[in-house]
Parts: C-alpha cells; sequence; structure tokens
C-alpha cells in the first residue's frame, strides 16, 4: 500500500478545521485542490470523513477517533524528517506568539524582550490578549506560549509552575480603609467593588470565601483588565483585589494604597503553558527558559 504523506496533512487541516475552504487556507493551497485531497482521503480510508450538514460540515464518527492521533502522527512524522542542527541564536529568524494574563506582559514582557533582543536580534515577540472563550489556538500551533493562572486539563499541553502570588487590596490614598486600624472581612465586605474578569463575570472566589462567613458584597462593575481597574479605583472610593506582584508598580505610579486582605485564600498560581509539539524544538526550549527567568523574577517561587 503507497501512502502519500501530503494526505496526512491534509487530514489533519481538514480535522482541524471542520472545512475544505479552511483547510486550504491553512495550508496555502487552493479549494478545488483541498477538496481533492478530501476525495482521495475518502478512498484511502472509505470514509466520508466530513457530511455537510446544512451550511456546515461535520466530523463522522470515524473522523472524530482518529483526530488526535492524526494530530501526533503528522507531528512525529515532521520531527523525524526535519533536519538536526545546533541552534544559532544568532542567526534565527522567527516571531513567537504569547498569550499571556495582561498583568504578567505589564511586568515580565519588558525583561522577556530585552533577553531576547540580547541574545537573537532576529526573533520577534508577538504578544496577544487573552479571549473572553476557551481557544484552541496553542493546540495548533498558533500560540507558542501562555501564561496565567489557569493550569490546562489537556493531556497535549504542557504546564510548568513557574511562581505564585497572593491577592492583595487595592485604595485609593484616603478611601475610607486607609483610616481604620484593621481592614476586618465585615469592613472589606461593606465597601463597593470592581472586579476583572476578561469574561465579565461580576462574581469570583473571593465571594465563596465571603459566603462562608456570612457576608456579601457589592460589585459595581467589572473590566476585563487590572489596568483598567486601577484606573477606577485611583478615581473613587471603590476597591479591587489583585495579585500583589500587580501592585508593585500600581503604588508609585498610579499613588495608591495596598491593604491586606482579610480573607485566607490561597495564593494564585503562575502557569507557563505549551503544547507537547514543541517540547523538542530548541528554539521554543530557549524562548521558554526566558520567559520561565522572567516570569519567576515576580512572583513567589512555587
Amino acid at each position: 500500500m503507497q501512502l502519500d504523506l501530503n494526505l496526512l496533512a491534509a487530514l489533519d487541516a481538514l480535522l482541524e478545521e471542520g472545512s475544505v475552504t479552511g483547510a486550504a487556507a491553512r495550508l496555502h493551497v487552493t479549494a478545488p485542490a483541498m477538496s481533492r485531497s478530501l476525495g482521495r482521503i475518502r478512498r484511502t480510508t472509505g470514509d466520508q470523513i466530513l457530511v455537510r450538514t446544512g451550511r456546515t460540515m461535520t466530523p463522522t464518527p470515524y473522523a472524530l477517533a482518529v483526530r488526535e492521533q492524526v494530530h501526533q502522527l503528522l507531528h512525529q512524522v515532521q520531527g523525524v524528517l526535519a533536519p538536526s542542527r545546533e541552534l544559532d541564536l544568532a542567526t534565527l529568524e522567527r516571531t513567537f506568539t504569547l498569550r499571556w494574563h495582561d498583568s504578567l506582559v505589564t511586568l515580565s514582557g519588558p525583561a522577556l524582550l530585552s533577553a531576547v533582543r540580547g541574545q537573537a536580534p532576529g526573533v520577534r515577540l508577538r504578544f496577544v490578549a487573552e479571549s473572553s472563550v476557551d481557544t484552541p489556538e496553542l493546540r495548533r500551533g498558533e500560540v507558542d506560549l501562555e501564561a496565567n493562572a489557569n493550569r490546562p486539563g489537556a493531556p497535549d499541553i504542557r504546564a510548568e509552575s513557574v511562581g505564585e502570588t497572593r491577592l492583595a487590596v487595592v485604595v485609593r490614598q484616603g478611601h475610607p480603609l486607609t483610616r481604620v486600624g484593621t481592614v476586618t472581612a465585615k469592613r472589606y465586605a461593606a465597601a463597593e467593588h470592581v472586579t476583572v474578569s476578561r469574561r465579565g463575570n461580576l462574581g469570583n472566589a473571593l465571594d465563596d470565601a465571603l459566603a462562608r462567613l456570612g457576608l456579601t458584597r457589592r460589585v459595581v462593575a467589572t473590566v476585563p483588565t487590572e489596568a483598567a481597574a486601577l484606573e477606577f479605583v485611583r478615581d473613587s472610593d471603590l476597591l479591587v483585589c489583585v495579585p500583589e506582584v500587580t501592585t508593585r508598580s500600581a503604588v508609585a505610579d498610579l499613588g495608591l494604597v495596598v491593604l491586606p486582605l482579610p480573607l485566607d485564600l490561597p495564593s494564585a498560581p503562575i502557569y507557563l503553558s505549551w503544547h507537547q509539539r514543541y517540547e523538542s524544538d530548541p528554539a521554543h526550549a530557549w524562548l521558554r527558559g526566558l520567559a520561565r527567568t522572567a516570569l519567576t523574577a515576580y512572583g513567589t517561587p512555587p
């Protein structure tokens, strides 16, 4: 049986995109060429792979069953056929895409970029904003590194804890809570709050902790980034809870006051995540090392 490895790449793209047009764009071929590849795949496997349902295409049970296996096989083949050579940072030209929490970009991004440019001037970093929904870009190779508080559950995603930070309360100078001897949970709950959520959630683990004490708080606004929340706090009697590392520059730059959180909550973790396909990639391993150093500098070691 003669096999065309190009069909493996086409099948992977078809299963990831769920359409002939999307797969063609992904592999930079024409839609008719991809349609012909789908026909050859159907004849080879004896399965339709994708079937039309209305205006979209749906994978068959067989396609769903082999999707992950096809994905892994393709990258194993690429690894075998790729030339093995030593990493030359001085001549390396590559663009890495990083999806980091906005506070981590602010705190660790400049140090990472400086380290990268000092060793590999031909490398570019592309920081992209976190999405309000879970996205597959890490698995699809469109994002190289993620850094946030979420530990991925997918078996093909590698995750490493690079630090942790406790939550702290941030208020403006002269806020009523700055004039009391001790910030109790009751006083904390009685204040008005702004929360940070890229999904627009008004509640979080803080509300669960307050509920266990028989307390509730009033959240008057939610914003997608910590930088925005700190601006709200600076000009009002609102308060916000953010990771302690975020407050280091906020206090100096915005003239804010940091108070201890009067709730018993675990520290917030910082995870660095990547797809297993890059595990043995020398350039990616080099970048991971620099990112690990930059992120660890701003958090308590795990």
